[in-house]
């Protein structure tokens, strides 16, 4: 019986010995597999140029909106580096997670029209002021979404900027089942000479002009420098409410 016992063990140990053996030898079947796509986005292909240019033009400069509409405001802090600093580009960044006002509008479109609604974002973190347009496809079926960037630094009021048209610096293609598509402003590329983007400028300029387009049809020099007030105004409410002394009778 012993006997039996002993043979059964030795042969337990080396079935699992032989399982284990198969595992070590095809770890990379155990493992999932992760594609990194990395963008171009200070030189992008013939075939990226002509895509962008393409989106932008399927976006109407004019258009009518529904009745539907949303404006909210709020405080963000933010802890990751926004998508417009680039390493390519000339910026001074914080290590601290920075708190950033933000006021956002968004409008929709007819049913009939090929966007299904557009928003529009201003923010400010005290050192950048970011505005953001992104418009979304009513039937991606290839493109989902369209989304323009600028910014400038914090040393000059919301309305300087916003009555200043400042241009588009970041242009950004959002594709169903692709990666992304995108241009951005570059001073000079990672550790390398200065990046020639004059055959991008027409893109920069399509941009810019919705961009202008939208701040005037979406009333927002009117309706950021209001909302972000509104937020001061709390921020110095909910101080000076923290700060005042309990008095004798409370």
């Amino acid at each position: 019986m012993r006997t039996i016992l002993q043979i059964s063990f030795v042969a337990v140990a080396l079935v699992a010995v032989a399982v284990a053996g198969k595992q070590d030898a095809s770890p990379s079947s155990q493992q999932p597999q992760v594609k990194v796509n990395v963008l171009n986005v200070c030189t992008p292909s013939a075939e990226e140029q002509k895509e962008i240019g393409s989106a932008l033009s399927r976006i109407p400069k004019q258009s009518a909106f529904g009745s539907d509409f949303e404006i909210s405001r709020g405080v963000s802090t933010l802890t990751d580096m926004p998508n417009f600093l680039q390493a390519q580009q000339a910026a001074q960044v914080s290590q601290k997670p920075s708190v950033a006002s933000y006021v956002r509008i968004r409008r929709e479109f007819p049913e009939q029209a090929s966007f299904s609604n557009v928003q529009y974002s201003f923010s400010n973190d005290g050192q950048n002021m970011v505005e953001t347009l992104v418009l979304h496809i009513r039937d991606p079926k290839e493109l989902i979404q369209i989304s323009l960037e600028d910014s400038a630094s914090a040393v000059t009021s919301p309305l300087t900027m916003l009555n200043a048209n400042t241009p588009v610096s970041r242009i950004r293609l959002e594709r169903f089942g692709k990666a992304s598509v995108a241009l951005a402003r570059c001073t000079q590329a990672e550790g390398g000479p200065a990046v020639d983007q004059s055959a991008y400028e027409p893109l920069f300029r399509s941009g810019s002009s919705i961009l202008a387009s939208y701040r005037k049809m979406l009333g927002v020099r009117r309706i950021v420098p209001v909302e972000l007030a509104k937020i001061s105004s709390g921020k110095s409410a909910a101080g000076e409410s923290a700060t005042r002394k309990p008095g004798k009778d409370q």
